[in-house]
């Protein structure tokens, strides 16, 4: 932390341009059609505010979260849906030319909107028509383009074999491109690690519209993409991912326990052990509020969700060994294929089809609001009670997700690549609300605010850790136009802790203009 707040003595103040002059639009058109081939047209690929329809339909199919549903007309200049590497750097090179921001949308997830939101003249980069996926069983490799979602990338793992699997999210419709290069995660964590520990090569097109994979880029970007996110150094067009090793049975639960039933107890000894487990076991815990017992109360219930890489019978045993608190019953478990658990996890009944998993929604849902922490030592039960109160004020839906650790997370240094929170934590909190109505954002807003404040005495703190992937303009931010270091510091410590410095100097060294930029980029700084 020191190392960085002496770059900040360094540099004071990148500015992302030295004034925001409004693009010549045609000049941008022109310059997308000079820069593509006939046999590769970009023209059906590029969407813009004058035909309304086409305009607003693309906007709205990759924005999922509803405070974002309506398109800044002032200063989207136009939607390119890349339907080649070579609509990619063109647009990198014209918005560039033209004084226009670029941002980059691969399946739409970013929590605050910043893949497709700007206050300045900006250009939405759509990847999701590049979604190729290729299996190699032989070398359990596989190759996968930005735009393809994780429903797609694990059926095409499964097609070619019922005994590899990918670790990342639970979401299928999570866009690979920003998944991976966030640093995702999910239920195989405690195993294999995260998504950014397989990566062995990547596609990125530079600031200069350049293609380069991992040879060419060198090693420095390589390590920045793989967590510190694609978004400030250049347009991640795909990922070489290692597949892992899952067995053709595997055993998931889902348990609940109220406050009533014991829920409070039985959370606190899950935070005793839950990082100590087999690693072949993952149990997630999620308080949320429920209706009560009786008419009009509400009450708090904790699910715990668990994933066994191994047969029921094995867990149990495990189970009644470690936790027996939660009272495992061998009819609560359910035996299934790796790509069945991914079902489950999304919550979807039993029986549903696999094929969902290649659903591309197009509208988006609710509105809703995340935040997130690290959690370094156990909250004690006073602690969990303040939270429990804190979320029985809310009238919207409200739950948080308790994410162990322990196991592979401990043992990878937090420098071996650009996502820092390995050893030392217990698990991560998701908090997250939705509500319905737009009238009811600002409330919610402050209620969440409210409800991060009550945990801060219980989580980390000197910086208060969050994870990159949920997305929290609350956690500090720059405006649209200009990235000020300080303020980058206040975000980026927290996002990236100790990394932060080295992915200042990465920055400075392959985007020292400050091109690619939004509200939480890294800015480019050198130390002398």
């Amino acid at each position: 932390m020191k190392e960085v707040l002496s770059i900040l003595c360094l540099v004071l103040l990148v500015s992302v341009s030295e004034a925001v002059t409004k693009p010549h639009f045609e000049n941008f058109i022109r310059c997308l059609e000079s820069r593509t081939s006939p046999e590769n047209p970009i023209t059906d690929a590029i969407f813009t505010a004058e035909n309304t329809t086409t305009f607003l339909s693309s906007y709205v199919s990759y924005t999922k979260n509803k405070r974002f549903a309506t398109p800044n007309y002032k200063t989207l200049v136009a939607i390119v849906t890349a339907k080649h590497v070579s609509h990619v750097q063109a647009t990198v090179v014209c918005a560039k030319s033209n004084g226009i921001q670029i941002r980059m949308r691969s399946g739409g997830h970013d929590y605050e909107g910043l893949s497709y939101m700007s206050a300045v003249p900006f250009v939405i980069l759509d990847m999701f028509n590049l979604r190729s996926i290729t299996v190699d069983v032989s070398s359990k490799k596989a190759w996968v383009q930005a735009g393809a979602t994780l429903g797609e990338l694990y059926t095409k793992i499964n097609d070619a074999s019922k005994t590899l699997a990918f670790p990342a999210g639970v979401c299928a419709t999570v866009g690979a491109g920003g998944h991976i290069s966030g640093g995702g995660y999910g239920n195989l964590m405690r195993k294999y690690g995260i998504t950014v520990d397989h990566v062995v090569d990547a596609q990125i097109v530079d600031v200069n519209g350049k293609l380069l994979n991992r040879a060419s880029m060198g090693e420095d970007l390589f390590w920045a993409i793989r967590g510190g996110g694609g978004g400030s150094f250049g347009v991640i067009l795909s990922w070489k991912i290692n597949l892992v090793e899952v067995p053709r049975i595997m055993t998931v639960f889902k348990v609940n326990k109220t406050l009533e039933q014991g829920g409070t107890d039985v959370l606190y000894q899950w935070q005793l052990v839950s990082t100590k487990l087999p690693e072949t076991l993952f149990i997630r815990a999620m308080p949320q509020v429920v209706n009560g017992t009786r008419r009009g109360d509400k009450t708090i219930a904790v699910v715990f969700y668990a994933q066994f890489m191994g047969r029921a019978n094995e867990l149990m045993a495990i189970m009644n060994q470690s936790l027996p608190e939660l009272g495992l019953k061998r009819e609560d478990c359910q035996e299934m294929s790796w790509l069945n658990t991914t079902l489950f996890w999304a919550d979807y009944p039993a029986g549903t089809p696999t094929s969902i998993l290649l659903d591309r929604p197009s509208s988006p849902g609710d509105f809703f609001k995340s935040k997130s922490d690290y959690v370094k030592k156990p909250i004690p039960k006073e602690g969990m009670e303040k939270l429990w109160a804190a979320m029985l004020k809310f009238n919207n839906v409200v739950w948080m997700q308790w994410n162990p650790y322990g196991g592979v997370m401990d043992r990878i240094p937090e420098t071996a690549t650009a996502f820092p929170h390995r050893k030392g934590n217990l698990f991560k909190i998701q908090y997250f609300t939705t509500w319905l109505n737009a009238n009811n954002t600002e409330a919610s807003l402050n209620m969440m605010r409210e409800f991060y404040k009550v945990a801060e005495p219980y989580v980390s703190s000197n910086p208060r850790e969050a994870f990159f992937n949920y997305r929290d303009m609350d956690v500090g931010n720059n405006p649209s136009g200009q990235t000020n270091v300080d303020k980058a510091q206040i975000y980026g410590s927290k996002y990236f802790v100790g990394n932060l410095k080295r992915l200042m100097e990465v920055k400075a060294k392959y985007d020292p203009e400050n091109f690619f930029k939004n509200e939480q980029s890294i800015p480019p700084a050198r130390v002398n």
